[in-house]
């Protein structure tokens, strides 16, 4: 087959149909069978190598693929087992909460400035002579409410806290279980 012949533009369905024909497939056998003797050892060489890279290629990324399929299956087998772990939540507790809990506060520790916000509690001192009851008083606001979880914000103890020499800033939250 010329190439010079053959006209890639003005291809009509009869040249179409000749280059189709079994005739033509018989001498692609004959061209393949001619081929070593007509090329180089070396290309024959570089084409086989060529070939040989390209299957060891493929057989690798087969492999590959069936192993990353296992772990996948592996990996959902491994999920599925787990439990579901319950996620643990703070939130705020309610203003009037606070305020209640803080009257009840100030009637018991009448020594004691201790003033409430919203899911704030701060609790002060004038004299450090006062610290047993700063401090019974933090603990009272710790075992304070049903399921409350209390987070110290700002403590301060001794002389250089000014203006007040015992100082305790406290944040609660209500603790929430939540399943996922």
């Amino acid at each position: 087959m010329d190439t010079k012949k053959f006209n890639f533009i003005n291809l009509n369905y009869k040249a179409f149909v000749k280059y189709l024909n079994p005739r033509s497939f018989s001498n692609l056998d004959v061209f393949l069978e001619s081929l070593p003797q007509n090329t180089n050892k070396a290309l024959l060489i570089i084409a086989a190598a060529v070939w040989v890279s390209a299957g060891i290629l493929g057989l690798s990324a087969t492999i590959k693929m069936q192993e990353a399929a296992q772990l996948s299956v592996e990996r959902r087998e491994a999920k599925v087992l787990l439990p579901a772990v319950p996620r643990i939540q703070d939130k705020p507790v309610e203003a009037r909460d606070v305020m209640a809990f803080v009257d009840e506060l100030q009637k018991t520790y009448k020594g004691l400035e201790i003033k409430g916000g919203s899911s704030n509690i701060t609790v002060t001192a004038k004299s450090t002579s006062m610290f047993g009851e700063f401090r019974e008083a933090i603990g009272h606001i710790q075992n304070g409410g049903l399921g409350w979880r209390v987070n110290v914000d700002k403590l301060c103890v001794g002389k250089e806290c000014n203006p007040n020499p015992l100082t305790a800033s406290l944040k609660i939250n209500k603790v929430s279980v939540e399943k996922e």
